[in-house]
C-alpha cells in the first residue's frame, strides 16, 4: 500500500491509500479520485516528504525530546499538530469531536452489555436513557433489523494515532 497526499484544483488537499503507484495512476485516469471536500475530479498528486527508515534506534537517549506545540491546545483540541488538513477537514474533525464529547458526558457508558440494554430500553424492560457502548457488528445489524435504532460512534478523529 502506498500513500499520496493529493491536492484538487479548488487547493483541497487530502491523503488517500492505494494498493500501488500504478493503481492510482488508473483510478484517476478513470475519474475515479475525487476531492472529498468539493468532489472535483481534478485531482493530483502533491508534493510529499519521503519516508526515510531511522538509523538511530537505540540512540534514543541522545535525541532530543520533541517540544510542544507553540499554541496551547485546549481540551477539546488534540495533542498533537494537525499540518497540512484544510479548513473543512478542520472543522469536521471539531465537529465530531463535540458530538463524542456530548454523548459521553450525556450518555451512561453500557461497555459491552450495550445490545442487550439498548432491546432492554427498546421493548421497555429497562428505563429509557441515552447510553453508549461496544456492539458487534453482527450485534448492531440484529439491532437494526428488530427496529431498534443504533448509530456507531466513532472514534475522536486524533484516537487513531
Amino acid at each position: 500500500m502506498i500513500r499520496f497526499t493529493l491536492a484538487c484544483a479548488s487547493g483541497h488537499t487530502f491523503e488517500s491509500w492505494f494498493p500501488s503507484g500504478s493503481a492510482y495512476d488508473e483510478q484517476s485516469a478513470r475519474g475515479l479520485v475525487t476531492c472529498p471536500i468539493c468532489n472535483s475530479p481534478e485531482v493530483a498528486k502533491a508534493p510529499m516528504a519521503p519516508a526515510v527508515a531511522r538509523t538511530d534506534r537505540g540512540k534514543q537517549d541522545r535525541l532530543p525530546a520533541p517540544q510542544a506545540p507553540a499554541e496551547a491546545a485546549g481540551p477539546a483540541q488534540a495533542a498533537l499538530p494537525l499540518p497540512m488538513i484544510a479548513e473543512p477537514e478542520r472543522q469536521l474533525r471539531a465537529l465530531l469531536r463535540a458530538v463524542r464529547e456530548h454523548v459521553v458526558a450525556t450518555a451512561e457508558h453500557v461497555g459491552d452489555r450495550f445490545a442487550d440494554e439498548a432491546r432492554a430500553i427498546h421493548y421497555g424492560e429497562a428505563e429509557g436513557r441515552p447510553i453508549y457502548g461496544e456492539a458487534s457488528p453482527q450485534e448492531a445489524r440484529d439491532l437494526v433489523e428488530e427496529g431498534i435504532e443504533v448509530m456507531p460512534l466513532p472514534p475522536a478523529p486524533d484516537d487513531r494515532h
